[in-house]
């Protein structure tokens, strides 16, 4: 859990600094702030319109009594490639946009699915329910 936090918190706004002065040496300062700002806006759009497809793919699974999972895992991703696009930074924008292209989003979920079969059979995942 530290080297996670650690990574956070410390690596990526690092990379993302500096990747920041690298790209305002190369194309200026004004356009580096528009260009941060161009895929905050972009990205927002993007999400939300693969988020309601999404919520629309959900329903409709949901009706039909369908399990959600693989719909599930498209909603988990979009929703951190759209947090990932509204922070600033041109790497957190690249992660942003890989995890919600549908082409590029699948290996992430495929991993994703494997990462929580493990956990479930670990016995390491813990839920909690209230009644």
């Amino acid at each position: 859990m530290f080297r996670l936090l650690f990574l956070l918190f410390v690596i990526v706004p690092t990379i993302e600094i500096f990747v920041l002065i690298q790209v305002g040496k190369a194309i200026g300062g004004w356009q580096t702030v528009f260009l941060i700002l161009l895929t905050a806006v972009l990205g927002a759009y993007l999400a939300k319109s693969q988020g309601r497809a999404t919520l629309r793919r959900l329903q409709i699974e949901m009706a039909s009594g369908q399990p959600p999972g693989n719909t599930l895992l498209d909603g988990i991703c979009i929703l951190a490639g759209g947090v990932l696009l509204l922070m600033p930074g041109f790497v957190t924008d690249l992660m942003g946009v890989v995890l919600l292209f549908p082409v590029t989003r699948q290996p992430i979920k495929r991993w994703l699915r494997r990462w929580l079969g493990a956990q479930f059979e670990k016995g390491t995942w813990v839920s909690y329910r209230r009644f």
